[in-house]
């Protein structure tokens, strides 16, 4: 019997179009994969065989129609659970939200639908979506799958490791400082924080996100291959009205000279060794594909941090922060206190001074990337962190801080990243940041091919138990 679940999505949807397997036998294969991989590892939180099945079937009763479903036809996919799915609850991972069920579908989970993709089931996050980290008082604890003594990233922990361990061709993550981009790292996969404004979304369920979040959070995919994240990147960036901010952008921009800025240490980063290694041999892996690469200092990122950490919290210090104390999850109570710590109360003033910086830190960017078309920087300056270890210390939740820098500034500029792994350091994965220009997700492709090209494909793999 094949495992299709050790497939990309490209060969699984192909398989299907060619009618050389069926929907019905792809998505039994990947419940069954859930049901033994899943146990180790909690990533998948929630989710329905019946509903699964249902879903797969109509793909197949399409197909014989002589309809077709789409470009992602049966192709097995994870929701977060901090989107709207009709019928499920929007929990984020929170107990007070338990029962929030949506009564609609979120565009990006509308779009997943329309390419005709099987929503396999529900990933976690931690409480609030608020950490580097996986872990709620609701749903439990996620496990990264290649070590379970590391974290498996957050807030899309559960989408990552789900689909590093192959519960899943595509993972669903949602990034406003790191969501998408560090699960991946931590769990040795891909993925793509998209342009703000590419890929529509909107929950239905809850009340208008605040300015920051609707200035910097994007969804975007996970998966194992570029070539996934090509494919699930072109679905759920379909039009949808109900999110304003979706621009109506092409999909490949004008041609650019393959040139592309080593950035070590941005702004004094402490980038580690294996880090370090990490990055040149990427920017090796490039040069060999044809690209020129310099090693140069970056547009700044600091202060862009400062005013996205402020951006978030001053929704929360408007009222917001009631939920923390409802909720009462200790990590995320922790975090909040932490962050609130770094960052002094805005006024007014300050408050609109920074969203008045945006705009010029925007224009410095984008300048750069008219004489560098595409950056290599850290996605973290250390190794995926030893798990929890955000809230043992005061000094340990700075030095993650810290360490998270590429992370936390970017998303204020709305610009695209792209995380690639490049490989293990032991058994701990690791990988570099592709940043590009607005709209420019096609470079970031060109270049992420090149760099997996000279390595070894991303594979799913059986979940380590600790």
């Amino acid at each position: 019997m094949t495992q299709f679940w050790r497939l990309p999505a490209t060969e699984i949807a192909a398989l299907i179009r060619a009618r050389q397997a069926s929907a019905t036998e792809v998505a039994k294969d990947a419940l069954a994969r859930l049901d033994a991989a899943n146990p180790a590892i909690n990533a998948v939180v929630d989710h329905r065989p019946d509903d699964v099945l249902a879903q797969a079937a109509a793909i197949d009763a399409a197909f014989a129609r002589g309809d077709d479903p789409g470009p992602m036809a049966g192709v097995p996919v994870t929701i977060k659970v901090n989107v709207d799915q009709q019928g499920y609850a929007t929990t984020n991972g929170l107990r007070i939200q338990k029962d929030l069920v949506a009564k609609q579908d979120n565009p990006v989970v509308a779009n997943f639908r329309r390419a005709g993709a099987v929503l396999l089931g529900r990933t976690n996050t931690p409480a609030f979506s608020l950490r580097w980290f996986c872990r709620n008082s609701l749903h439990g604890h996620t496990k990264n799958p290649r070590d379970p003594s590391i974290t498996p990233g957050g807030s899309s922990g559960g989408a990552a490791a789900a689909t590093a361990a192959g519960i899943g061709a595509v993972g669903h993550g949602t990034d406003i400082g790191g969501s998408i981009r560090y699960p991946a790292y931590a769990c040795g996969i891909h993925g793509l924080r998209p342009t703000l404004g590419r890929v529509p979304a909107w929950n239905a369920s809850g009340a208008e996100r605040h300015v920051g979040g609707q200035l910097m959070a994007v969804s975007g995919p996970i998966a194992r291959t570029i070539a996934d994240l090509r494919l699930s990147y072109a679905a759920m960036s379909a039009r949808d009205i109900r999110d304003p901010w979706w621009v109506d952008a092409p999909a490949t921009g004008p041609a650019a000279p393959r040139r592309a800025a080593l950035c070590i240490r941005p702004e004094g980063m402490p980038t580690s060794p294996e880090v370090e290694a990490a990055l040149r041999d990427a920017a090796k892996r490039l040069e060999a594909a044809g690209w020129t690469v310099e090693e140069v200092d970056a547009p700044p990122l600091r202060e862009p941090a400062s005013i996205q950490a402020m951006l978030w919290l001053a929704e929360s210090r408007r009222g917001a922060n009631k939920a923390y104390a409802d909720e009462a999850d200790p990590d995320a109570n922790f975090v909040y206190a932490q962050m609130e710590a770094l960052c002094p109360t805005p006024d007014l003033n300050a408050f609109m001074d920074g969203l008045q910086k945006r705009a010029h830190f925007v224009r410095l960017w984008m300048n750069f990337f008219e004489t560098y078309p595409v950056a290599i920087t850290p996605v973290s300056a250390e190794l995926p962190f030893r798990d929890q270890s955000d809230v043992e210390s005061h000094e340990d939740f700075r030095r993650i801080m810290e360490a998270q820098l590429t992370q936390v500034g970017l998303p204020l500029m709305g610009l695209p990243g792209l995380v690639v792994t490049t490989g293990l350091v032991g058994r701990v994965p690791v990988g570099v940041q592709l940043l590009a220009g607005r709209y420019r997700e096609d470079l970031l492709f060109t270049a992420a091919e090149a760099i997996e090209a000279g390595g070894i494909p991303a594979s799913p793999i059986d979940p380590v138990r600790g």
